[in-house]
């Protein structure tokens, strides 16, 4: 699991890069790798999840992140395999994990 603030949705991660780790791990135990805040939508959307987006349209088939917390599942050699919806769990993601390994 690795983590990528993004203060596109409802402006909720105002904070700095170490504000808003902070903040995961003493809140939500977030103990996984949290990188610096990006965007993933429009003009400024980082490299790696206009990848992502490209390769899996959520279930609407919009490219778009609609919301934080969208998870994108990768296998060994890069492919994107699954994307997640912002409801869907760390734990179900490594249920469904299970069967790619």
């Amino acid at each position: 699991m690795l983590a990528f603030p993004c203060n596109q949705f409802g402006s909720q991660e105002p904070g700095s890069n170490a504000e808003i780790k902070a903040f995961a791990s003493s809140k939500f135990g977030a103990g996984f790798p949290m990188f610096a805040k990006i965007e993933v939508n429009g003009d400024g959307a980082c490299e790696l999840y206009q990848i992502l987006k490209a390769a899996k349209s959520d279930e609407q088939g919009n490219a778009d992140i609609g919301w934080n917390f969208t998870k994108f599942l990768v296998d060994r050699s890069g492919q994107v395999v699954e994307r997640f919806g912002p409801g869907v769990t760390p734990e179900d993601v490594a249920e469904k994990l299970k069967e790619y390994l």
